[in-house]
């Protein structure tokens, strides 16, 4: 009798060798292994292979695999409802993994785990997105809001819906983050002039903005760092 997960095809012993692999060292799996195992529990009883190659380059490798919309999933020829949730149900899971690290310390003192979550959950979002991570006084991560998601190359910004959610949360301090789908961290003139007004709009209130991150693929800029604030 098959097992559950092993297809109708001359794939099983290469599937079966690929699950002894994986359970014996996971991280000497290619990206396109992986991809193809993480199909085959969706697809059981279809050789995935060809599929998780077409897929890593469609995206451009895994992260942008994983980050990718599910209808963009959906157009690429094989793909359907069960194996593009297979997809984002990796995602989900490797983001909330990683953000647990954030919540470990004092974000302060664990930028790199914000960097790591940072670059996981924005660097290949095709769309931009502002977002706002919420410290309390000891500057531990209390929440992570998306307060706006724009157009290719715009997010609208409210200083007054930024602030208006710190009190409502009853946020500390602020860190100011979006993405730039360009792949390009650059900080914009529009990009320093919000932040300064989130600063200062925040000041008299108490709340204090850390700093404001902008993530791409090719990196991330603090803009704190840079002295722009």
């Amino acid at each position: 009798m098959l097992d559950a997960d092993a297809p109708v095809t001359d794939a099983s012993g290469h599937r079966a060798r690929l699950r002894a692999r994986l359970f014996a060292d996971a991280e000497g799996l290619h990206d396109h292994e992986l991809i193809e195992y993480l199909l085959a529990v969706a697809l059981p009883r279809r050789d995935t292979k060809e599929l998780a190659k077409r897929l890593l380059d469609e995206f451009g490798g895994i992260g942008g695999l994983l980050a990718a919309d599910p209808q963009a999933l959906l157009r690429v020829k094989g793909m359907g409802d069960v194996t593009a949730a297979a997809i984002k149900i990796a995602h989900a899971t490797s983001l909330r993994l990683i953000r647990a690290r954030t919540r470990a310390a004092p974000i302060l003192s664990n930028w790199q785990a914000l960097a790591d979550y940072l670059h996981a959950a924005l660097a290949h979002d095709t769309i931009e997105q502002f977002r706002v991570l919420h410290l309390n006084t000891r500057n531990m991560l209390i929440r992570d809001e998306q307060m706006s998601r724009g157009t290719i190359d715009e997010a609208a910004v409210h200083v007054r819906e930024v602030i208006k959610r710190a009190l409502e949360i009853g946020s500390a301090a602020l860190i100011l983050v979006h993405n730039h789908p360009s792949g390009d961290p650059s900080p914009s003139r529009a990009d320093i002039d919000i932040t300064r007004a989130i600063i200062a709009a925040g000041k008299p209130l108490n709340i204090v903005v850390h700093d404001h991150i902008i993530v791409g693929a090719a990196g991330q800029v603090s803009l704190r760092a840079k002295g722009l604030i």
